[in-house]
């Protein structure tokens, strides 16, 4: 009996080695054991200073520009383009003279063109590469992204949004400064049409957000919410609504001409060749 309580008790410690063994090799042992990273693993992310705070940026780099030097070369740019066109407008010597009002919607659309095909037009490009990338331009849009951090996310309303500006409004832009200061008779046609597309654009902007609950900008932050996000972005619903007005009333107006130019006769072939 002895012997045989000797041999099961050798038998039982095999068995208890067995079980040790293979609870060294299940699947949770054998993780737990694992020698992964020291620390908790959310000191992995990248910090950075955009909206919601949890926002996960792979690849994310902080600007090594200051903002003062990004806004001030934006702005000069910006204002030399502006005292150029201004002054091009008023020269009678090289384009017919133009009124003040009419000078500065030429500004503004030659605005609208540096903005729409340079600036947009690179975020439309570089979108998938902005959060890493260092080129002046690619460090203007993460500065701005402060403000909204769809930017920096590439989301996907933005790129198209902001695609269809660059590329269908930013050349029409640059077509009606042309074809005012050289008096072309589809200048109105022209402002109609960018100050439509313009007005839709910064609608859909502000309602997707809206819907969104302004969750990707710090609310009411004096520079990044007031400045960036509302003031710069209803520029773009202020001004495309005056010139909405002006273009209608325009072509109204040259509608009506014609059609007094027509006399009877002429209106009612012209009704004719409508019906």
């Amino acid at each position: 009996m002895e012997g045989r309580g000797g041999t099961d008790r050798a038998f039982g410690r095999d068995r208890v080695g067995s079980r040790d063994f293979l609870s060294q090799i299940t699947p949770g042992s054998w993780l737990k054991s694992f020698p992964w990273p020291s620390g908790d693993m959310s000191s992995l992310h990248v910090a950075h200073p955009y909206w919601p705070r949890d926002l996960q940026l792979s690849g994310y780099v902080p600007n090594d520009r200051p903002v003062w030097q990004i806004l001030t070369a934006f702005f000069s740019v910006s204002g030399a383009l502006l005292v150029t066109t201004w002054l091009l407008s008023g020269s009678g010597s090289l384009v017919p003279a133009l009124g003040p009002w009419r000078r500065l919607a030429v500004c503004w659309f030659a605005m609208c063109a540096f903005v729409h095909m340079v600036i947009e037009g690179w975020f439309s490009v570089y979108n998938q590469d902005i959060a890493r990338d260092q080129a002046f331009l690619s460090q203007l849009w993460k500065e701005y992204s402060k403000g909204d951090s769809r930017y920096i996310l590439a989301d996907n309303f933005t790129v198209c949004m902001e695609t269809v500006t660059a590329w269908a409004w930013g050349p029409l832009s640059l077509w009606a400064v042309g074809a005012f200061l050289r008096q072309r008779p589809e200048r109105f046609l022209l402002q109609l049409v960018i100050s439509l597309g313009q007005l839709y654009g910064d609608v859909l902007y502000f309602f997707t957000e809206y819907r969104d609950g302004f969750q990707h900008g710090e609310l009411g932050h004096p520079l990044y919410f007031w400045f960036y996000f509302v003031f710069l972005n209803a520029l773009w619903i202020i001004v495309p609504s005056a010139l909405l007005l002006d273009a209608w009333r325009q072509l109204a107006y040259a509608q009506s001409l014609a059609d007094g130019a027509a006399g009877p006769q002429g209106r009612r072939r012209q009704h004719e060749h409508h019906q």
